[in-house]
């Protein structure tokens, strides 16, 4: 029987994954057998946690279809195989009602959140089947779960990657090829620090979290891992919401 979290001799593409969550998703990865390639925007940052984790770093910024090429391609090239690729790049956009959005973060926002993951997947899901099979995590959130007053393009992208996993898993599962979303809810991160030190917000959410905590880096890695792992081998299609169970609660 094949031990359900082992990944030796795996290759695994992880985006945004030179800090925050996008890091310990790689680490968690690597730390069970898998070659991670390393990837960001940002070459130095890129090429630092590269050589921090002894691995390969290809720098791209996911809104450049040309470096989505270059980065399946260098991975290729490495590797001569894939078999794991995580979506995990994006940002928040501005925050506010879509009354007030200019229309130029929207397009940014969209382009890197949700459009990228499409053009990421088209490049990398042929080459996964080509080993036998594999799976993709797409990173959404717990916020394209829920109505926001003022989290806007960003929730509409998560909500869109959530769809674009239960597709892809529609069309790839006959190829042996698992796509799942994967939604975080409040973590702790660098970007969540504002919310953390803000005691008015912290004493609401927590009312609203049954686990009454902000959830770790390591905790969405761990669930990362599952997903792309022998163990969640007949799980696909699905969107696993990691929030302390915010998205159940009725407050109380």
């Amino acid at each position: 029987m094949t031990p359900l979290f082992d990944l030796t001799g795996r290759v695994a593409i992880v985006t945004g994954s030179t800090r925050g969550i996008g890091l310990a998703i790689a680490r968690a990865l690597q730390g069970h057998g898998a070659n991670v390639v390393i990837s960001s925007e940002d070459a130095v940052d890129s090429q630092r946690v590269g050589e921090q984790l002894n691995t390969l770093a290809i720098a791209a910024d996911v809104a450049d279809d040309a470096q989505l090429d270059a980065l399946v391609d260098g991975t290729m090239a490495h590797f001569g195989r894939l078999d794991i690729l995580v979506c995990n790049a994006g940002i928040t956009g501005r925050a506010g009602p879509f009354a007030t959005i200019g229309m130029a973060d929207y397009d940014r926002v969209m382009a890197i959140n949700l459009r990228s993951q499409v053009r990421l997947c088209n490049l990398a899901l042929p080459h996964i089947a080509a080993t036998g099979g594999g799976a993709a995590v797409l990173i959404a959130s717990l916020s394209g779960l829920r109505g926001n007053g003022a989290i806007n393009a960003y929730a509409l992208a998560k909500a869109g990657v959530a769809q674009l996993a239960r597709n892809l898993a529609v069309e790839w599962g006959p190829r042996n090829v698992r796509v799942n979303a994967l939604s975080p809810g409040l973590i702790r991160t660098e970007l969540s620090a504002p919310l953390l030190a803000d005691d008015a917000f912290m004493a609401r959410r927590m009312q609203m979290t049954p686990l009454r905590r902000p959830g770790e880096m390591d905790e969405v890695a761990g669930s990362a891992l599952f997903l792309a792992s022998p163990a969640g081998a007949f799980v696909t299609g699905h969107n696993l919401v990691v929030d302390g169970g915010t998205l159940i609660t009725d407050g109380s």
